[in-house]
């Protein structure tokens, strides 16, 4: 009767969920994964910030067009990721800029309703008394309106963040996703350690932006804290 054969001593001859050793091996692939998401992640972020700002701002000083602002972004928030990507596709291609472009119009909702939401609850006395000092409309949406509405602005950015963090990883389907890339890669050869690594770390990536941005907004707006 012949002997059973010992298993393999290697974790990743087993196919163990964790290992170690993937780790130590597969170190740059996990490190160019985890740039490409945070570069995804900050310009998307970043250029829907750019352009929420004017949106609030258009939709507070002419009530008519916060209706309008509020209801198009909602709507491009309810498209599916996959469809949203397919309808981009033939403008940006197979390309890192359809990922950014499809988490732009993601983020604009959450940013913008905060926003809004922000310079909403800005106390009329306060615009009044900075008007009566001289304040033009520019310097009071800057030096008085914005920073006031900094809390809120903040506590929506922190949420479109977190939701862009998620959402890179869908660009794996145009070769564009980050830890996606790994998690969807590992899912078809069944890589166990290559799909819990990935799917860890987009995690831990997602609660340090959290963290990141929570600790900037509470250095910008130290008066919350009174």
């Amino acid at each position: 009767m012949s002997a059973t054969p010992a298993p393999p001593d290697d974790c990743l001859a087993r196919n163990e969920w964790i290992c170690g050793t993937y780790l130590t091996t597969r170190r740059h692939v996990l490190l160019d994964a985890v740039a490409q998401h945070i570069e995804l992640t900050a310009a998307a972020v970043g250029i829907a910030l750019v352009i929420a700002v004017p949106l609030a701002v258009l939709a507070r000083r002419l009530r008519w067009a916060a209706g309008p602002v509020l209801a198009l972004t909602t709507v491009l928030y309810t498209i599916p990721s996959l469809a949203m990507f397919s309808l981009l596709l033939p403008v940006y291609g197979l390309s890192a800029t359809l990922v950014v472009a499809g988490l732009v119009l993601y983020s604009l909702t959450l940013l913008v309703r905060n926003l809004l939401a922000g310079l909403r609850a800005v106390p009329e006395e306060t615009r009044q008394a900075a008007r009566g000092m001289g304040y033009g409309p520019l310097r009071l949406l800057l030096a008085v309106e914005l920073p006031l509405a900094l809390p809120a602005a903040f506590a929506g950015l922190r949420i479109a963040m977190v939701s862009a963090v998620s959402l890179v990883t869908v660009g794996a389907i145009v070769g564009f996703g980050g830890l996606g890339n790994l998690i969807y890669q590992g899912m078809n050869t069944y890589f166990k350690a290559q799909v819990l690594t990935a799917s860890v770390l987009c995690v831990l990536l997602a609660i340090a932006a959290d963290l990141l941005l929570l600790l900037v907004g509470r250095l910008l707006t130290p008066w919350t804290r009174a």
